[in-house]
């Protein structure tokens, strides 16, 4: 073998053997040095520089911090983040005020939140108009400035939408969540580019926030941003905090910035499991067959275990979902957290250790904030429970029921108490959360006009500290988190969880494919489910088995909603499809790049590719709908060498071609598909 050639082999097998996580080429340090530079100016001396703001009994924040004595301490926490601890303490109010900051050594990324707390013997004065982010960009002022955002869930075709906003001179757009969950109607992720650079801003509160930003005339951009309601006094010895805030700075066009971001995602935030990102999963369940867990007992539970190893389907959980509890009949009556042993004798136990036996971990859904009328908590502590107004009309509420309030120490210590009992007497190891109303008028309803936020900060503090119980109690646990489906996928919670389940519009080819299409350009993990065979609460059902069904619905976590007891179900194509999940699952964690626009429409056609430069693989999947009178589409691919080649192999056929990666991304990749509805899947190597 040449020497060049030798060389450039071993350069291959080192660039394989590399983690998705090692971002080194990819980041580049003038980005770094961006961030870096701006942590040491706006965490400096100088407190006109600093990112956030308030008011303390009508006096500006910068006036009152400038007057207080301030310490700042500077620490190195592992090889890649500096975390600096600046408090300020203001003799005249008696307020601490403390920021947390930290920036990242390997991203182009600075965070921080602030913290008060009211160290004086008697009430604080009026903390007002609280922005946890309050920064000006400098933008050229001939600069074409686009904000680059997404659609939160409604649990519609339509979620995660992506959409552009032309931001022009003396511009404003401002944006708020709905009904208190932190991506209800709404995302607080924001990408802003003008030319080949931009900023990404992201607010992590799952609570009501709002954001702004703010073309002035002379080449500025003003972001401002936080909990929606901040007008309160503090207690003595009480506190509150801000939202989480992140920017990210980048060069290059927009889709570059979400990768970056993408990469931030998996290496600092998505939880691990092991020391590792979590793996791509296939799990399972009965919710469809038995009205969630309504008819769900010991024995169907185990047959339906059984029937998937049977046909070998490699599930890595089962999942329990509504209903395993004691209750009337409906699963929402929640509110009474004890199995009822008239379905489960044995308790949930005898479930999770079948399948524990067989090599499979369990998942149990819980939904402990919503309190029902005759639950347990509903009668034996209304003290801990917070009551509605009369519902407008607009918010996902029944004016009967409850919202436990996780801002009350005893109620959140019961809870904890009582839910890590639960996991450990039950055998779960992975605690799924839902949360099926709008909480914001819970939080309001009749909260003094000098406390208004008050109730929010503190349930919202008290919701982030009980999953960091159950982490802490339970190693090795994982947290689902839903929200009526994503409705709370904010940046606080995805530090503790994946959403399994991504939006409660489910099983519709079209809706998956632009759910998939959207959430990936900012979240590197989520999932959804396949429905095949009958339903017994009447959801949209597959009675077939086909590719296009399931492509549409590949995704880091995939949930089978099958019904097993069918053993007509063509399960060899199951099989099949389910293997050809395991080879292009592990991508979903790479660099994504939409391909073709987004679209609902049935006429299109819809494509979008995963890309691994330090291996040289990249997987690209593509979609012609039902109504598309196109058989073929040139697809433009990025991020590949445009100096190697690469082999194309077509999943499910016996198509195998080579081109050259410049072809590729200039001319595109030819994908035929003669059929209406139907997909590829196109695997590239190098």
């Amino acid at each position: 073998m040449k020497l060049p050639i030798l060389l450039a082999c071993l350069l291959q097998l080192c660039l394989a053997a590399g983690a998705i996580g090692d971002d080194a080429p990819f980041v580049r340090e003038g980005e770094r040095g961006t961030a870096r530079a701006w942590f040491e100016e706006r965490f400096g001396a100088d407190v006109s520089k600093l990112p956030f703001s308030f008011t303390v009994g009508g006096e500006k924040s910068t006036d009152v911090l400038q007057r207080a004595k301030v310490d700042s301490q500077t620490e190195q926490v592992g090889d890649t983040q500096t975390k600096r601890t600046i408090t300020w303490t203001d003799e005249k109010t008696h307020l601490e005020t403390k920021v947390v900051a930290v920036q990242y050594a390997d991203f182009p990324n600075v965070e921080w939140t602030v913290h008060f707390k009211n160290t004086g013997e008697g009430d604080s004065p009026i903390i007002a108009d609280v922005e946890a982010v309050d920064v000006n960009q400098a933008v050229p002022a001939e600069a074409s400035t686009i904000l680059h955002h997404l659609k939160g869930s409604r649990a519609a075709p339509n979620d995660f939408e992506p959409y552009e906003m032309g931001l022009t001179m003396r511009t404003a757009a401002t944006f708020r969540s709905a009904g208190g969950r932190g991506t209800n109607g709404s995302w607080p992720f924001f990408n802003v580019n003008w030319g080949d650079q931009g900023l990404i801003v992201v607010l992590g509160w799952p609570g009501q926030w709002n954001l702004s930003l703010e073309r002035d005339g002379a080449g500025g951009l003003a972001i401002r941003g936080g909990q929606e309601s901040t007008h309160f006094k503090l207690h003595p010895g009480e506190t509150a905090r801000t939202p989480l805030a992140v920017l990210q700075w980048y060069e290059g066009d927009w889709v570059r910035g979400q990768n970056v971001w993408r990469r931030w995602m998996v290496a600092h935030n998505v939880p691990q499991v092991d020391g590792k990102p979590p793996k791509p999963q296939l799990v399972a369940c009965s919710s469809h067959q038995f009205g969630e867990m309504i008819n769900a007992n010991e024995e169907n539970q185990k047959q339906f275990i059984d029937r998937y190893l049977e046909e070998k389907f490699p599930l890595a959980y089962w999942w329990m979902d509504a209903g395993w509890y004691e209750n009337d009949g409906v699963w929402t009556t929640t509110g009474t957290w004890e199995v009822d042993k008239k379905r489960f004798p044995n308790g949930l136990r005898a479930v999770t250790d079948h399948a524990h036996e067989k090599g499979v971990k369990a998942i149990v859904w819980f939904e402990p904030e919503r309190v029902a009328p005759n639950s347990w908590l509903y009668k034996e502590r209304p003290q801990w429970l917070l009551a509605p107004p009369k519902n407008p009309g607009d918010q996902l509420y029944d004016e009967n029921w409850r919202l436990l309030n996780l801002g009350n120490d005893e109620a959140r210590e019961w809870l904890i108490n009582h839910v890590n009992g639960l996991i450990k007497s039950e055998g779960i190891d992975l605690y799924r959360q839902d949360f099926n109303m709008d909480p914001v008028l819970y939080w309001q309803n009749g909260e003094p006009e000098d406390r208004q936020g008050m109730a929010e900060n503190h349930y919202v503090s008290g919701y982030l500290a009980y999953w960091d119980a159950i982490l802490a109690a339970n190693p090795g646990i994982r947290i689902d988190t839903c929200a009526s489906g994503g409705r709370r996928l904010d940046l606080e919670t995805l530090r503790r969880s994946v959403p399994l389940v991504r939006s409660d519009c489910l099983f519709e080819p079209t809706s998956q494919q632009a759910h998939t299409y959207g959430l990936s350009l900012w979240l590197p993990y989520h999932g959804t489910g396949t429905l095949v065979g009958k339903s017994a609460i009447g959801q949209n059902t597959t009675e077939g088995v086909n590719d296009y069904d399931f492509r549409s619905h590949m995704a880091s976590s995939v949930t089978a909603c099958w019904d097993m007891r069918d053993k007509s179900l063509n399960y060899d194509e199951l099989r099949k499809l389910t293997s050809e999940l395991a080879t292009v699952a592990p991508f979903y964690q790479a660099d994504y790049y939409p391909v073709t626009p987004h679209t609902l429409a049935t006429s299109a056609w819809i494509a979008w590719q995963f890309n691994r430069p330090e291996t040289g693989e990249a997987v690209v999947q593509a979609f012609r709908r039902q109504d598309s009178v196109e058989p073929e589409q040139q697809l433009k691919l990025q991020g590949l060498d445009p100096n190697a080649g690469y082999r194309i192999q077509a999943l499910g056929t016996d198509q195998t071609w080579t081109a050259k990666g410049s072809d590729l991304m200039e001319h595109g990749l030819q994908a035929k598909l003669p059929e209406k509805r139907s997909a590829a899947v196109y695997l590239l190597t190098k």
